[in-house]
């Protein structure tokens, strides 16, 4: 990073970044649904083999008529229902009433049904299957206005089903993540004004970052479109969460020591390339931590998960590459005049000798065991939050928004059979038919059972109604019986449909869960052993490190479902959370930790530590409010999940900030003494009772020895 090749390096990234985003474009992925099930599940193979049976090609979506006080439909009314019908019959482009009838005739049966109580008509249209992000979105949108227009002011008419749970969460996240970059840079902004109390200084990182995120956001979704990924509106917000939570804390902590350095070097050139190069091993460390937890994700099954892995993995590189390369020169050009009013003097007493954190750091020195008891049982205790909190939610308790999609479900469910216009799709062989028929009849928790079509491939097909709530632990154990009771039958049959599909969903998370989570305590310990050359120090943070992460989900839980009142944690949320909690969390640590270990030599463990403390504990501070605030702003997306991940992360960085880096690490290291460090670091006096005068412990490193 010379002066004059370092101005010549970041023109270079921002011309080949500004080309990247005018070749590549932004495509539309921000706009595409989850997808959480992957195409080796049974419901997948379900959905793949029906579409070669007559009309397996299209979906139903599903009108629902009812009146707005309760009161039961007239013959008017439904006549009004089938004229809403037949509108929406044509804007799908499905011919006639006859021809749409017989392509739905799967799914519902008569074209326009009444419920038991008289209260609601039903109606169903087929749609092709292949829709998806704006053109599903479009065409849901035109069934709408078709349905509105000409229906009676007192009925009122919801279309929902599967085609338009996909295109509200595709709608909403269409503006959304425009609402989420403007929301995260008015925080970061604020927070760095006061982080600074400067009117110029914030903007630099800020317009670095900004910029930047935009960058990520087109590169990390080419390299997942690339390798066959799918990206989706959830994996984009993610990603530009981390790039702007990560970059400003990377830009934090470059200058926060640039600041220092300035108080020690009148040349500021100088100071800025001191910063550089003590404050950049611990930058590459926290991105190469981080980078590799999330490329972990790609021993994940589910798509979405998948896909969030390589696409934020990849965003946070570009974030690395810009705050390390095109951050430097802009610093330099304006030298000590960008801290203005606050200009750092020559000579200005050091903040590892000073200030609030170096006393809290002392005064956690002093008693380092009754305070790392303390912390340490405090935060088991809030890992008992995690015992009472459900886990999953229906696809009706998706959405944060009111989405129309849920509340024509909610109708439909309250007077219609569970079940009925949403069946669970069996597909066996049709040489067994006589045996897969009476098999699906004697499973428990199935109402009915209808035949529905042959295949040319010599398949057939049955519609079964289930008698429990969608996507409910009584709806699992009825899918889980009757692929039990049809594989008794048929080795090759598949069971699939929406709740089969969220049963998949559950398996696979729950798989994902038991190995990423591993992989990615496997990958922070051999970051931190390969940093720290330590045989303790790596498994002490490690170990700190994942209580307070359990002690984030156990608060975060009880808060999301007994505070926020959401139904229960998504069963995506505990693996997202975690993962983010850990690699992040593992930040704070090299920040904390290579300054210790920069520290002890000079001054010993005890005041390594301290003054470590004392060091970064502004930056370590403002960067965790940051970052918690950061994924906070999460909540403006529609999908709970990503509410409740922004709970979790938030709160558990707030932990992490306050008690973990500033309280616990510094206790365990105080306790533990220079063997911490064995063998990096070694006692230099082997006398006993040598040492420098005060009790400090001068120490060397190995190769030194």
């Amino acid at each position: 990073m010379t002066r004059r090749l370092s101005w010549v390096i970041a023109l270079v990234i921002v011309a080949l970044s500004g080309a990247l985003m005018g070749l590549v474009g932004s495509g539309d992925s921000a706009e595409q649904s989850p997808v959480p099930v992957p195409s080796g599940a049974e419901s997948a193979r379900a959905e793949a083999a029906g579409k070669q049976f007559p009309g397996g090609d299209r979906v139903p979506a599903i009108l629902v008529v009812s009146r707005g006080d309760g009161a039961s439909l007239t013959p008017a009314d439904v006549e009004a229902a089938n004229s809403a019908r037949d509108r929406m019959l044509a804007v799908a482009g499905a011919g006639a009433t006859a021809g749409a009838s017989e392509a739905t005739g799967d799914v519902t049966g008569p074209p326009t049904q009444v419920s038991a109580d008289g209260e609601a008509a039903v109606a169903t249209v087929p749609l092709q299957a292949d829709l998806s992000g704006f053109a599903l979105n479009d065409q849901v949108d035109a069934l709408r206005t078709a349905t509105a227009d000409g229906l009676p002011g007192d009925l009122r008419a919801e279309v929902t089903g599967g085609p338009a749970f996909g295109a509200d969460i595709a709608n909403s996240f269409s503006g959304a993540n425009v609402t989420l970059l403007i929301v995260t840079a008015a925080v970061v902004a604020l927070l760095l004004i006061i982080t600074y109390r400067s009117p110029v200084l914030w903007l630099v990182p800020l317009l670095v970052i900004g910029f930047a995120d935009r960058v990520a956001s087109v590169a990390g979704s080419a390299v997942a479109e690339a390798v066959g990924m799918t990206p989706d509106g959830s994996t984009s917000g993610i990603t530009s969460v981390l790039v702007f939570g990560a970059g400003t804390n990377y830009a934090l902590l470059l200058i926060s020591r640039y600041r220092e350095e300035l108080g020690r070097n009148p040349s500021h050139h100088d100071a800025l390339n001191t910063a550089v190069r003590r404050a950049g091993p611990a930058i590459v460390a926290s991105n190469a931590t981080v980078v590799l937890a999330l490329l972990t994700l790609l021993f994940a099954s589910s798509p979405s998960t998948r896909s969030l892995g390589i696409q934020a993995a990849s965003g946070l590189v570009v974030a690395a590459v810009f705050v390390l390369l095109v951050l430097p020169p802009l610093l330099g050009l304006f030298g000590r005049k960008l801290f203005w009013p606050f200009i750092p003097r020559v000579g200005a007493e050091a903040l590892t000798d000073s200030g609030i954190w170096h006393r809290v750091a002392s005064a956690v020195a002093r008693r380092p065991a009754r305070v790392a008891a303390v912390s340490i049982g405090a935060l088991a205790l809030l890992c008992t939050g995690l015992l009472g909190t459900p886990i999953g939610l229906s696809q009706t308790e998706q959405f944060r928004v009111q989405a129309e999609s849920v509340s024509g479900y909610d109708t439909l469910a309250a007077h219609f059979p569970s079940g009925l216009t949403d069946p669970t799709r069996v597909i066996a062989s049709t040489d067994r038919a006589a045996e897969v028929q009476r098999a699906i009849d004697g499973t428990p928790g199935v109402v009915s059972a209808t035949p529905t079509g042959t295949a040319p491939n010599g398949l057939s097909q049955w519609s079964v109604v289930l008698d429990a709530a969608p996507a409910s632990e009584e709806t699992f154990e009825a899918v889980d019986a009757l692929r039990y009771s049809v594989h008794q039958v048929d080795a090759d049959g598949l069971v699939g449909g929406s709740d089969a599909k969220a049963r998949d969903a559950s398996a696979a998370a729950g798989r994902d869960r038991a190995i990423v989570v591993p992989a990615i305590l496997a990958v922070v310990l051999l970051v931190l052993y390969v940093l720290l050359r330590s045989a303790l120090a790596p498994l002490i943070l490690v170990a700190v490190t994942v209580l307070s992460a359990l002690a984030a989900l156990g608060l975060g839980g009880w808060v999301s479902v007994h505070v926020f009142g959401f139904p229960a944690l998504d069963i995506t949320a505990p693996l997202f959370a975690f993962l983010f909690l850990v690699a992040l969390g593992v930040d704070y640590t090299i920040f904390l930790v290579t300054r210790a270990r920069e520290e002890t030599p000079q001054h010993g463990t005890r005041d390594g530590i301290v003054r470590a403390v004392s060091a970064t504990g502004v930056v370590i501070t403002s960067a965790g409010i940051v970052l918690a605030a950061v994924f906070c702003v999460l909540g403006v997306l529609p999908l709970i999940v990503l509410t409740q991940v922004g709970i979790i992360v938030g709160l558990g960085i707030l932990l992490d900030t306050f008690v973990v880096r500033t309280v616990i690490i510094p206790a365990l290291f105080t306790l533990i003494g220079p063997r911490i460090w064995w063998p990096a670091l070694q006692d230099e006096d082997p006398r006993p009772g040598g040492g420098p005068p005060g009790g400090r412990h001068r120490t060397r490193t190995a190769a030194d020895t």
